[in-house]
């Protein structure tokens, strides 16, 4: 049985959404450099979303936006982002927990990141069948003349 004291998935998964938050800081401070624009996905049913009842009615699991042309009173905390968008002509204040986000995409550059949702992040993925034993990724890793190579992260994916 293997003890994952550091639960790798739950760090991936949190520094990714820092990458995030990195990049919305930036924009904050220059604004939208280039052809960036982003795809912002959340769910709306968590606790710390603030979003009418409107839009809460209307997108009662998920939602995307668009950060691109038109958004206003952007600001990015460590924990959250508020912008106000328009939804048909009217303008709505969203505060965003980076917790709460489900995707990010820069489709200018074909970036893109899914994150778990907290129940899945939290799952103890080294029990699980679908993981390799560590053992046969070790022997991917070797080339057959004893020289390391070069190998990709989908080793390390479930399967």
């Amino acid at each position: 049985m293997n003890d994952d004291h550091f639960n790798y998935p739950v760090l991936i998964d949190q520094a990714m959404r820092g990458v995030v938050r990195d990049v919305l800081k930036k924009v904050q401070s220059s604004g939208l450099l280039g052809n960036h624009h982003f795809y912002i996905s959340y769910s709306t049913l968590h606790p710390a979303v603030s979003i009418s009842e409107q839009l809460r009615a209307k997108y009662p699991k998920e939602i995307t936006i668009v950060l691109q042309h038109q958004f206003w009173d952007f600001k990015v905390e460590e924990q959250q982002f508020c912008v106000t968008l328009s939804f048909g002509g009217v303008p709505e204040k969203l505060v965003i927990p980076f917790a709460a986000l489900t995707a990010f995409a820069d489709p200018s550059i074909k970036f893109g990141l899914q994150f778990q949702s907290l129940e899945v992040a939290e799952v103890d993925f080294m029990e699980s069948e679908a993981v390799e034993p560590f053992d046969k990724i070790n022997a991917d890793i070797e080339s057959e003349d004893g020289e390391d190579k070069i190998i990709s992260l989908d080793a390390f994916r479930k399967k």
